[in-house]
């Protein structure tokens, strides 16, 4: 098994949406043996406890480079999905996060379907999912939004490109709602709550990582 690594800030925003760029390989990312292995096991899994299939294409980070204007270049190139579910190492498959927040500074959290792939059960922030094919995560951080929340932003900016201990690459952003929009969760998730815009006032729910997620962005 891959040895968990740090925790690792990558790069740090804000970039408006015009200064993420995706440049995408024509070539697959081509896993070893026991990697794709250990993918059909989770997908199995899944679906021995009720849950959609989950499989197809995703997107992984091969480089980065911040540029002196400001830009963030990303080189990405398409993987099978269900890698991002291997044990210990992810292959760096690339995931956006949109942490969303009210127009008085709450913040959005859901807490997540029993039947998901990826932190079951659990409360996270505001919407978040795999960039797909021909993406650039900036665009993830909206659709996913609507997806998730059917509502649309008055203003979203990029905050952070992170690297999870297993090897999982997260884009973070932060989404401003305008005052007065209302929120309808989608299927993944079954309960939702606006947690007060002091994160010292969260309630026990609001775990460690959230915290520092919030934290990072604020």
């Amino acid at each position: 098994m891959t040895q968990a690594q740090a925790p690792a800030l990558l790069a740090r925003g804000p970039w408006a949406a015009e200064q993420v760029r995706a440049v995408w390989l024509d070539e697959a990312f081509v896993a070893e043996e026991h990697k794709v292995d250990a993918a059909d096991a989770a997908i199995a899994a899944l679906r021995d406890r009720g849950s959609p299939s989950h499989d197809g294409v995703g997107a992984r980070l091969v480089t980065f480079e911040e540029t002196g204007d400001g830009t963030l270049q990303l080189e990405l190139q398409p993987l099978r999905w269900a890698l991002r579910l291997v044990e210990g190492d992810a292959s760096a498959t690339i995931s956006a996060l949109c942490v969303t927040r009210d127009s008085e500074g709450r913040w959005l959290a859901g807490r997540r379907a029993s039947w998901l792939a990826s932190w079951a059960g659990r409360w996270a922030l505001g919407a978040g999912g795999a960039v797909d094919e021909g993406e650039s995560p900036f665009e993830t951080l909206t659709r996913e939004l609507d997806e998730e929340w059917s509502v649309v932003a008055e203003r979203v900016t990029g905050e952070a490109l992170v690297r999870l201990p297993h090897n999982m690459i997260m884009f973070i952003g932060q989404a401003w709602l305008p005052a007065g929009a209302q929120v309808t969760p989608d299927h993944e998730h079954d309960a939702y709550a606006w947690w007060p815009a002091d994160i010292d006032d969260w309630p026990a729910e609001a775990d460690d990582p959230l915290r520092m997620v919030a934290r990072l962005v604020q």
